[in-house]
């Protein structure tokens, strides 16, 4: 299988690191046209200078927005009017007791982890329509399946984003537009890995020892038995965008490890 995305344009938000930068670079090497995201312009150039380097060729630009304010949403969308595939990656997570978690902490991380979604795709979604070809793909995670008692706020995010590209999915019935989730198990971005460098630091074990523990003590369905590389997500999430998925909407398709013991 082949996947050719030349003449696409998409837009992967939260995209300067980890499975958002991942995603962008799989799919600038499909030939797709990225446009890479971040809230600050230092990063979303430095994240650009590297897809350049990594995929020599690449046709790239960059927005600065912080998307998870509608200003934000707007900003990007004055400058990138158009786009054939949205990747809504942007999220944001935290270990918190639930008791210890405040209203405002709810609502931060809603508007970071669902509304940027919901404003993004608002925007993007009618041109695809009138196109009669598209895709939007949330990045969810095994987190929406199994309500992490650590972060509790989190896994209700990420559940709500499940319903929400249900829903946006209904809307594309009989269209080329797609919209789907892909939900990533404990993956090794550099925000996870910094997590986990500093568990250990404080454990006064490696890092290679902690994240074997946290597998075996908080995700212990893992068939993996590990974490999963970005590069590993991205693979999937680069197909969901391509032609040849253009029988899969509506789906929650897991990129877990085997961590979700569900058939269906």
């Amino acid at each position: 299988m082949k996947i050719d995305l030349h003449g696409k344009t998409a837009i992967v938000t939260g995209s300067t690191s980890g499975i958002g930068y991942a995603i962008a670079k799989g799919l600038a090497q499909a030939g797709a046209r990225v446009i890479v995201n971040g809230r600050a312009a230092a990063r979303v150039e430095e994240a650009l200078k590297k897809l350049r380097a990594d995929v020599p060729g690449a046709e790239a630009s960059g927005v600065a927005a912080d998307l998870v304010t509608a200003e934000g949403v707007e900003s990007l969308g004055s400058q990138v009017e158009d786009a054939d595939i949205l990747v809504n990656n942007l999220g944001i997570f935290e270990p918190k007791p639930f008791l210890e978690i405040p209203d405002s902490d709810w609502l931060r991380f809603f508007e970071a982890n669902v509304l940027s979604g919901v404003r993004m795709s608002r925007r993007y979604l009618p041109k695809m329509l009138e196109k009669n070809w598209g895709r939007i793909v949330f990045i969810s995670s095994e987190s929406g399946l199994n309500t992490p008692a650590e972060m509790v706020h989190y896994g209700m995010t990420k559940t709500a984003q499940l319903a929400v590209s249900r829903g946006v999915a209904e809307l594309t019935a009989g269209t080329g537009v797609t919209v789907n989730s892909v939900l990533p198990g404990p993956t090794r971005s550099e925000g996870v890995s910094e997590f986990f460098g500093k568990m250990a630091a404080e454990a006064g074990v490696s890092q290679p020892e902690m994240e074997a523990r946290f597998i075996a003590e908080h995700r212990p369905t893992s068939l993996l038995r590990r974490l999963a590389d970005v590069e590993e997500v991205a693979n999937m999430v680069v197909y969901v965008c391509s032609p040849q998925a253009s029988a899969t909407n509506g789906a929650a398709l897991r990129v877990d490890g085997g961590v979700v013991k569900f058939i269906a």
